[in-house]
């Protein structure tokens, strides 16, 4: 089966121009906030067909300045994986995409840090290898 994380954030890096898009949150992301950061990674799945196509869970997390900012990108991922059903991209066709759920979940370390806007998108997709 293809490589989801890779595929989805492949995907989102050609239509996105901006944020930081990758499979894990980059070095140094508190600078990257001003830009955006979207982080695609397996939330877990199974198959509806074996061995034909696998229907996969995918978590994103999605940091930006302000939570308007996060709020959007968010809105953007969500629609552009949804707009890609049906579609063949490298390694994969993409047969099913619905939004499961957005929950705002900023991220606070500790008492002396400022809260990071963040939402966590959560995706549901079917694919099975082009």
């Amino acid at each position: 089966m293809p490589d989801v994380e890779q595929l989805w954030a492949d995907y989102l890096l050609t239509q996105m121009p901006g944020p930081f898009i990758g499979t894990e949150w980059p070095p140094n992301w508190e600078a990257r906030l001003a830009d955006g950061i979207i982080a695609v990674s397996l939330g877990g799945g199974g198959s509806r067909q074996r061995g034909v196509t696998a229907d996969r869970t995918i978590d994103i997390d999605v940091l930006a300045a302000d939570k308007g900012q996060a709020r959007d990108l968010a809105a953007q991922v969500s629609a552009l994986m949804i707009a890609a059903q049906g579609t063949v991209q490298p390694g994969a066709r993409i047969y099913d995409v619905a939004e499961t759920s957005v929950v705002w979940l900023p991220y606070q370390p500790s008492a002396e840090t400022d809260p990071i806007p963040r939402y966590v998108l959560v995706m549901s997709t079917v694919v099975r290898p082009a």
